[in-house]
């Protein structure tokens, strides 16, 4: 999730010609210096993964350990006001169902089983597992620990965090300097302070028992910048689920 950002000092016309394939017309400068890739084909030799294609002749597919298949949610081709979108507008999805679970993982002498059950609508990290076609459909198949948690609903707030994973209510953003100028859009800073709403079950010990986390809902929570998971909730808030070990102090 985190978007790298190149100053003028560190990047140059003859750097970038180094680069076999990569053509300087293709680059955007703004302020501070951003690097957009307007083809893939500027990269010689670049391979793009696509899904791997299960044969008709495979009926089903069982994860392995502390594994997990999840058929991915069909990608939103239309606004809720029925506008068609571009390709380009398009958000990959980043939740399913989940159709198979593996049989767990062994830490210590403790067999540690999957947090989800067959049927439980997930969300999970965005460059999480591999990808696979398989009946007619697209399947993902990642770690029991890449899905960030249950989602029952359609709100993002309900989003029960699994594992060390915490959902924070990000602070809306200042309107205004405190000398009481207006800010535009492209000077509004992203805050990284929220208000945790929902705390996950914890992280497991060597032992494979469940370490519950110091972070309790209620707490206002300085987090790393550019960590975890971002979602928009039905009333527009913004919404964050990350690892506790990103949260970097409670403020009070």
């Amino acid at each position: 999730m985190a978007t790298s950002q190149l100053t003028a000092s560190s990047i140059s016309a003859r750097n970038l010609a180094s680069f076999e394939g990569l053509r300087p017309s293709n680059l955007k400068f703004g302020s501070p210096v951003g690097v957009s890739l307007v083809s893939h084909r500027s990269f010689r030799g670049l391979v793009v993964k696509a899904a791997t294609t299960v044969a008709p002749k495979y009926t089903s597919i069982k994860p392995l350990g502390d594994r997990v298949l999840v058929k991915i949610k069909t990608m939103e081709e239309k606004t809720g006001g029925g506008i068609l979108l571009p390709t380009s507008a398009q958000t990959k999805p980043q939740g399913g169902e989940v159709v198979a679970v593996g049989e767990g993982k062994t830490i210590g002498k403790t067999k540690v089983g999957i947090s989800v059950q067959t049927g439980a609508e997930v969300v999970y990290s965005k460059y999480a597992g591999t990808e696979v076609e398989f009946n007619g459909s697209k399947h993902l198949i990642l770690k029991d620990d890449d899905i960030v948690g249950i989602l029952e609903t359609e709100d993002v707030k309900d989003l029960k965090p699994l594992n060390d994973r915490v959902l924070i209510k990000v602070a809306e953003v200042e309107e205004m300097t405190p000398g009481g100028l207006l800010l535009t859009e492209a000077s509004k800073e992203k805050p990284s302070i929220g208000t945790v709403i929902a705390v996950g079950p914890g992280t497991l010990d060597e032992e494979g028992n469940r370490k519950p986390s110091s972070i309790s809902e209620g707490n206002t929570v300085l987090y790393s910048k550019y960590a975890g998971n971002d979602f928009k909730g039905k009333d527009g808030s913004e919404y964050i689920a990350l690892r506790a070990s990103d949260v970097i102090a409670i403020l009070s």
